[in-house]
């Protein structure tokens, strides 16, 4: 049909090159071997023919009879026949098929490891949305509330790092993209040392800083406060302010918030700078979406949603 796209072939070019050096050798050593056989009966009935039928007895050449030129010009042939299978194609017998074999052996290693480790992620999600199901199919809904309410949003290893020398630990684009997507035309709330680490403030949001720094210099657009009180009162015209840590911003926010943006990089890290751990009695998953490591990401992660019971 038309526009339908030619199948690419799973077989690359060296493994094509050896089969099909392969396949010629088969057939030239098959050939020669039936030559060979052939030689040996031919010989065998034009030496019959001559000395006992006595068929062109008296042909000669140079005294020589004529079966032994016959003899000998298709013996040229036959040794024609051997140097054409094992001298000139020498340069691609048994050490360079051998060497071919390692090399397609080793990619084949690869390829059969890489597909163990995508079965592997995908047995992982797949258990993990079904243990989600399970638990959200059996657990009452919860019910929307009618005022705006402010929201954690965090990336934190499995041993609950966040940070070291206040700044982030890891590199997730995902996450990245993530977290601007989630906070872009919000108020967002963090501590001093949070806003010191960005380079310039972030496009897009309202940053409202929290400092015990008496006159602490900002620029112009920044909100100063000196508790997460103020900050929060501050943003209550916002439908969804975030706060984005650090440390100790996020141990007074997790009993006054009814919602935590978690991204849960799964590895651990040596940090300085931890998040609260989350009470399952008092927090429920409501989403999680798996992300395996993959050319831009060097450890796996998983958004994960929680909701005040």
């Amino acid at each position: 049909m038309f526009g339908r796209k030619k199948q690419k072939s799973t077989i690359d070019k060296d493994q094509l090159e050896l089969i099909e050096n392969a396949q010629r050798r088969i057939k030239q050593k098959k050939r020669l071997y039936a030559h060979f056989i052939l030689f040996l009966i031919g010989s065998v009935l034009l030496i019959i023919v001559n000395t006992v039928l006595g068929i062109g007895e008296y042909i000669t050449l140079y005294g020589i009879s004529w079966f032994v030129y016959a003899i000998s010009i298709w013996f040229l042939l036959f040794l024609y026949h051997v140097f054409n299978v094992y001298v000139t194609q020498k340069f691609m017998g048994k050490a360079w098929e051998q060497q071919q074999l390692q090399k397609l052996v080793g990619l084949q290693e690869l390829r059969i490891q890489k597909l163990k480790e995508e079965l592997r992620k995908e047995e992982m999600v797949k258990a993990q949305s079904d243990i989600y199901n399970e638990t959200t199919s059996n657990t009452p809904k919860l019910e929307k509330h009618t005022t705006a309410q402010a929201t954690i949003i965090v990336a934190a290893a499995e041993n609950n790092a966040i940070g070291k020398n206040n700044t982030l630990i890891w590199h997730l684009s995902k996450d990245l993209k993530r977290f601007k997507s989630l906070t872009s035309g919000h108020h967002i709330i963090m501590g001093r040392k949070t806003f010191e680490s960005f380079p310039k403030p972030l496009p897009n949001r309202t940053h409202v800083v929290i400092t015990r720094q008496s006159n602490y210099k900002v620029p112009e657009g920044v909100i100063v406060v000196n508790s997460l009180e103020k900050a929060l009162a501050i943003s209550k015209n916002d439908s969804q302010p975030f706060i984005i840590g650090g440390g100790q911003i996020y141990e007074q926010a997790i009993s006054m918030v009814d919602k935590i943006e978690l991204t849960r990089v799964h590895e651990t890290f040596e940090a300085d700078t931890f998040f609260p751990e989350i009470d399952t009695s008092l927090w429920e998953e409501t989403k999680n979406e798996f992300h395996p490591k993959d050319e831009t990401h060097n450890y796996e992660f998983s958004f994960i949603t929680y909701q005040r019971r």
